[in-house]
């Protein structure tokens, strides 16, 4: 298949070409021309911006045809759809990378693609931080109005493993296999209890070559795209950190969402993967119903796998400036302490 990637070069769509170039596919890359193309010659590259109001705009992407294009970099409906407008006509399925934050709620566990999505107040906006949920869903609109039953729709979670910048995942790994990483960190670790608090992640790795089956099936449709409802949960996600048996590792200390709010800590930013289950928007959002990707495919690999690939790429990288909004080495160590001498029930 001949694919072209709106993106490519950084997390998601670089694993994503890399698995196309394994397995024989020609691809066309576009980018910013901000970040090095690891593939040199194996590709068709492409540079511009996909905002046509910015120069030099999609002019590079005005020549060619592709069986599929891969958007991974889509945020705003106008940029989206001056793209879908071009490409139209030249090019077989549009597969476009959503996110589960396009749901109107996620307040209980179980969601599956035929739930509410948010609306934008005003369609104008293009404030993605501010409205990234309901943007998405925007983007998606855009894309089916031009593409019909030739798009395909992935929504996924939280992406995970080597490149991911976010850092969410990569502060457990940090916490348990590397934590003087994360600072002069004491022997004891907050995690969220109960340990059976369900977690959703998918390696993207693992969605990369699940979205080039889907794009090989030519199969359209919507996809929650995740590890499914249960698959996981808090206390699997601690046994296979701690798996490796490091010295360095902490202790987990389990402490209930009423202590946590009450010391300040900030949901999902402060203590990622972490959502109060009474959270009246949010509290099923680690719950969301995976089966559809399952069914066609989407199979996570052993957290251990994750985790150590993971671990292995933080210690190489540049770690200067990650983690700036977690809890920090003193306030962990604070909170601890408060609930040790509150005689805070620990479950190891």
């Amino acid at each position: 298949m001949k694919i072209l990637v709106l993106g490519g070069t950084r997390f998601l769509g670089r694993h994503f070409v890399d698995a196309a170039l394994e397995r024989g596919h020609a691809i066309t890359v576009f980018t910013r021309g901000r970040t090095s193309v690891p593939w040199a010659s194996r590709v068709d590259s492409r540079t511009g911006d996909r905002d046509p109001f910015r120069e030099p705009g999609l002019a590079s992407l005005e020549s060619g045809d592709w069986d599929a294009v891969v958007d991974t970099s889509g945020y705003v409906p106008r940029v989206v759809g001056a793209g879908a407008d071009l490409l139209r006509g030249r090019v077989g399925r549009y597969l476009f990378v959503s996110s589960l934050s396009v749901y109107a709620k996620s307040d209980r566990p179980g969601l599956d693609e035929h739930a509410e999505v948010a609306q934008l107040e005003d369609p104008a906006t293009e404030e993605v931080l501010a409205h990234y949920g309901a943007l998405k869903a925007a983007c998606e609109a855009a894309v089916r109005a031009r593409f019909g039953l030739a798009t395909t729709i992935v929504r996924p979670g939280l992406i995970v493993g080597p490149y991911d910048s976010t850092d969410r995942f990569g502060y457990w790994v940090a916490r348990f296999r590397h934590p003087a990483l994360l600072g002069d960190r004491g022997p004891e670790a907050i995690v969220p209890a109960p340990p059976d608090r369900p977690i959703q992640i998918i390696d993207a790795r693992d969605l990369a070559s699940w979205m080039l089956a889907l794009l090989e099936a030519d199969r359209e449709g919507t996809f929650n795209a995740c590890s499914d409802n249960g698959y996981w949960t808090m206390r699997d996600l601690v046994d296979a950190l701690r798996s490796a048996g490091s010295p360095a590792a902490p202790t987990p200390v389990w402490i209930d969402d009423d202590t946590l709010l009450g010391h300040g800590i900030a949901p999902w930013v402060g203590l990622p993967l972490w959502i109060p289950r009474t959270d009246p928007d949010s509290g099923g959002f680690l719950s969301f119903d995976c089966s559809r990707a399952a069914a066609t495919g989407l199979v996570p690999r052993p957290l251990t796998s994750t985790i150590a690939d993971t671990a292995a790429w933080l210690a190489a990288r540049d770690n200067t400036d990650a983690w700036k909004n977690v809890v920090g080495a003193e306030r962990e160590r604070e909170i601890v302490a408060a609930w040790n001498a509150a005689g805070g029930t620990r479950r190891a």
